[in-house]
C-alpha cells in the first residue's frame, strides 16, 4: 500500500482531463444516438473490456469487474473494481475504493477516495475532494475551472495565444451583436442598472440548467437531436453571455457615453486585461458568462412585458356628418 507521499507523483503524458472529458462525452452522445440502453449490462463475477455509460441512476463498478471508460450523466458513481481509462461524473457524487488508471473528472458532486484506492491520472473536481490516508493520486488535484482556463492550452506561450485568439473572437462577436441588434445595448444597460439581482439569479439558472436540460433531452427519443445540438452549442452560448456581460460592465463604467460601441470597448479592455491574471481569468469568465446570460434573459423578459403592457391605441374620431 502506498502512502500519501505518492500522491504528488505526476504522470508524464500529454493531454489532460479536458480532452478526455470531451472524448468521453462525445462517445456517450454517439452511443445514445445509436440507441444504447441506459447502462451496459453487467455480468456477475466476470470482467469485460467495455465502456460503462449510464444516463441516470447509479454507476457501480463492483469489486472484480473491469471496464474501459466509465461515464454517468446524472447520479452517483461507486468504483470498487477497475476502470482502465477515465471516470467521468457530470452530476453526482463519486466514491472510489478501487482503481482508476487514468483521470477522474467530477463536475458537480462530492468526491471521496477511500484508503487503498488508486488514481493513475489527475483528480479534477468542482469541490474539494476527500482523500483518505493510504489513497494514491498519481496526478494533480485541480479545480474544473482552473483546469479549463490553463490546462487547455499548455504553457505560457499557449495561454497567451489562447488569450489573444479569444479576445479577438469576443471583440468581433460583440461588434456584430451591437451592429445587427442596436436595441440590445439600451436593454442590457437598463438590466445592468436596476436588475442586478434578478440577472444573477437567471444567469446561474441558465448556466447550469442548459447542460442538465440537454442531458435530459438525450433520454427521450424525440429530444435526442435537440439535446445534441444544445450540448454542442453550449460553448457559443456561454461566450454570448460573456459578451453581454462586457456590454453590461462597459455601460456601468462609462455611464455618460451614448455610444454602444465605446461602452463595449471599455468593458472589453477591462475584462480582457483582468483575464491575464492567473486563476482570476477563469473565475471572471465563469462569472461573466453567468451574469451575461442573466442580463440577456432579463432584457428579453422586459421587452416582452413592455410589448404586452402597451396601452391600446384610441380609435380615431368619427368624421362629422357620417352616420
Amino acid at each position: 500500500m502506498r502512502g500519501r507521499g505518492d500522491e504528488a507523483i505526476v504522470r508524464g503524458r500529454t493531454g489532460g482531463p479536458l480532452r478526455s472529458l470531451l472524448s468521453v462525452v462525445g462517445a456517450a452522445i454517439v452511443l445514445v444516438a445509436l440507441g444504447a440502453g441506459p447502462a451496459a449490462a453487467q455480468e456477475d463475477g466476470t470482467s469485460a473490456d467495455r465502456d460503462q455509460i449510464v444516463l441516470t441512476g447509479e454507476l457501480l463498478i463492483a469489486a472484480g469487474d473491469t471496464v474501459d471508460t466509465a461515464v454517468i450523466l446524472d447520479g452517483p458513481a461507486r468504483v470498487e473494481g477497475t476502470v482502465r481509462e477515465t471516470l467521468v461524473v457530470l452530476n453526482g457524487d463519486a466514491e472510489i475504493s478501487g482503481t482508476v488508471q487514468e483521470d477522474v473528472v467530477v463536475l458537480n458532486g462530492a468526491v471521496v477516495v477511500r484508503s487503498g484506492a488508486e488514481i493513475g491520472g489527475d483528480l479534477v473536481t468542482q469541490s474539494t475532494p476527500e482523500v483518505e490516508e493510504g489513497a494514491t493520486v498519481r496526478g494533480d488535484r485541480t479545480n474544473v475551472i482552473t483546469r479549463f482556463d490553463f490546462d487547455f492550452a499548455g504553457g505560457f506561450a499557449g495561454r497567451i495565444w489562447w488569450w489573444v485568439a479569444y479576445s479577438v473572437s469576443v471583440l468581433i462577436l460583440g461588434l456584430l451583436l451591437l451592429a445587427f441588434a442596436p436595441r440590445l445595448f439600451p436593454a442590457v444597460r437598463e438590466a445592468a442598472t436596476d436588475g442586478i439581482g434578478s440577472s444573477i439569479g437567471w444567469g446561474f439558472g441558465l448556466f447550469f440548467l442548459l447542460p442538465i436540460g440537454s442531458v435530459l433531452l438525450l433520454i427521450t427519443l424525440v429530444g435526442i437531436p435537440l439535446g445534441i445540438f444544445t450540448l454542442l452549442a453550449l460553448a457559443f452560448l456561454y461566450t454570448v453571455g460573456y459578451v453581454v456581460a462586457i456590454i453590461g460592465l462597459g455601460s456601468r463604467l462609462l455611464r455618460t457615453t451614448q455610444s454602444r460601441f465605446v461602452a463595449f470597448l471599455g468593458g472589453w479592455v477591462v475584462l480582457r486585461l483582468l483575464a491575464l491574471i492567473p486563476f482570476v481569468g477563469g473565475w471572471l469568465w465563469f462569472l461573466g458568462s453567468v451574469w451575461g446570460l442573466g442580463l440577456l434573459a432579463v432584457a428579453i423578459r422586459r421587452g416582452h412585458a413592455g410589448d404586452s403592457a402597451a396601452p391600446p391605441q384610441p380609435m380615431p374620431p368619427m368624421p362629422v356628418g357620417v352616420a
